[in-house]
């Protein structure tokens, strides 16, 4: 999604990307965006810093604080290292300035879009390992807290007030639900559980 007011450079940006298999949409102001229903797949912003109206920085704190998380590449004329600076600081990408390379341009941009894709990927991993918690007995959840912690099951069966084979059973079981093959596996799906969980407010 290319945001810049500039008619031209939206064009040539936009041919760029297309020469490359990249669709592009175009918006020639932040305000578009914002009233527009934006497509719901892998992708990122490219955003001009001064626009009429609401700059690409403004643009940029809207689109946080609206929970919008696609990645964000600024291209702009009048880029200074301050400006770039609070760009990064809230998370844009990369901050290119114009005239810029094709290729570092490209390369920005599939950057962006590859983030997207793993953010994409991360969120859906973590919303299939809340479900599966959702399933968990409260003692395997007793169980999962503290073989994530490091416990040994004879340490887990003195902390429960149980006995070790009943420990090994509720553990099985446990990692089963969990879709979890190794504590590896189990200690990510753990990781990527809501912080309320894992601090045991549930």
């Amino acid at each position: 999604m290319l945001v810049d007011d500039d008619l031209k450079v939206r064009e040539a940006m936009s041919n760029l990307l297309n020469s490359v298999g990249i669709e592009t949409i175009l918006f020639s102001s932040a305000r578009e965006v914002l009233e527009a229903k934006l497509p719901d797949r892998p992708s990122c912003f490219v955003l001009d810093v001064r626009m009429p109206g609401l700059s690409g920085l403004d643009l940029q704190r809207h689109l946080q604080a609206n929970g919008i998380e696609t990645p964000i590449v600024f291209l702009t004329g009048h880029g200074d290292i301050a400006m770039s600076v609070e760009a990064m600081k809230a998370g844009a990408v990369d901050f290119l300035t114009k005239p810029v390379r094709d290729q570092t341009f490209l390369d920005a941009v599939s950057n962006a879009i590859a983030n997207d894709i793993a953010r994409r990927e991360a969120t859906l991993a973590a919303r299939k390992h809340a479900d599966n918690y959702e399933t968990l007995t409260q003692r395997e959840r007793q169980v999962l807290r503290l073989v994530v912690g490091g416990s040994l099951n004879k340490q887990i069966a003195f902390e429960l007030g149980i006995s070790e084979i009943t420990v090994k059973l509720h553990r099985s079981n446990m990692m089963k639900k969990m879709h979890a093959n190794s504590i590896t596996q189990l200690f990510a799906a753990w990781q990527s559980l809501p912080e309320s969980v894992r601090r045991g407010d549930e």
